[in-house]
């Protein structure tokens, strides 16, 4: 069992895991017995960013639809999309090459939505156990945990965690920030 982080929290990957060079990024969640009439599809996606905050390119978000980060080594890639959530532990998964991540890329941002939600009444607040966690390719063995514990009853948008470059070293921080409008809000934040 990994390191268990609250809401807020940052830690250094080399403190946490001396070195981690390569991870995989497991999100997962359950939903509530809640009837709205259609499956919960959440989405899994990755905006790397610049050292303005701001996406570099559109290529440079990693999603269902763009399964690898452009660069030459796919030092981010996402594992494929989970349409209903069933089952146990990690939902989706994204590949993290930490020594083949670009220069130019400061910041991954992991965010998780659900698809259509506006349109199937759907909201974080019907979804419970979220969780993201950072586990060691290598050893496999699960570095950091941060369990989503916050009631979102109107967000469709969740930012869960953040992986960037301070001083030289790669650290995570959790966050748990909710968003009404979906993709889009998140979009509107970090697109140029």
């Amino acid at each position: 069992m990994g390191i268990s982080l609250s809401k807020g929290q940052r830690i250094s990957l080399e403190k946490a895991s001396p070195g981690l060079k390569a991870a995989f990024v497991g999100l997962g969640w359950d939903v509530k017995k809640v009837n709205t009439g259609n499956d919960y599809d959440l989405d899994v996606s990755v905006f790397l960013l610049g050292e303005n905050e701001k996406l570099i390119s559109d290529n440079h978000l990693v999603f269902y639809n763009n399964l690898k980060s452009p660069d030459a080594d796919h030092s981010v890639e996402h594992m494929g999309d989970n349409l209903t959530g069933e089952g146990e532990g990690d939902d989706e998964v994204v590949l993290v090459n930490f020594t083949k991540i670009p220069d130019d890329i400061k910041k991954l941002v992991f965010v998780v939505t659900i698809h259509e939600a506006d349109k199937r009444s759907q909201n974080f607040g019907q979804i419970d156990n979220a969780f993201v966690r950072l586990v060691d390719v290598q050893t496999k063995n699960e570095v950091l945990r941060y369990d989503l514990s916050e009631q979102y009853s109107i967000e469709t948008a969740l930012i869960v965690a953040e992986i960037y470059k301070k001083d030289g070293e790669w650290r995570m921080s959790a966050v748990g920030s909710g968003y009404q409008g979906g993709l889009q809000a998140i979009l509107n934040r970090y697109y140029n």
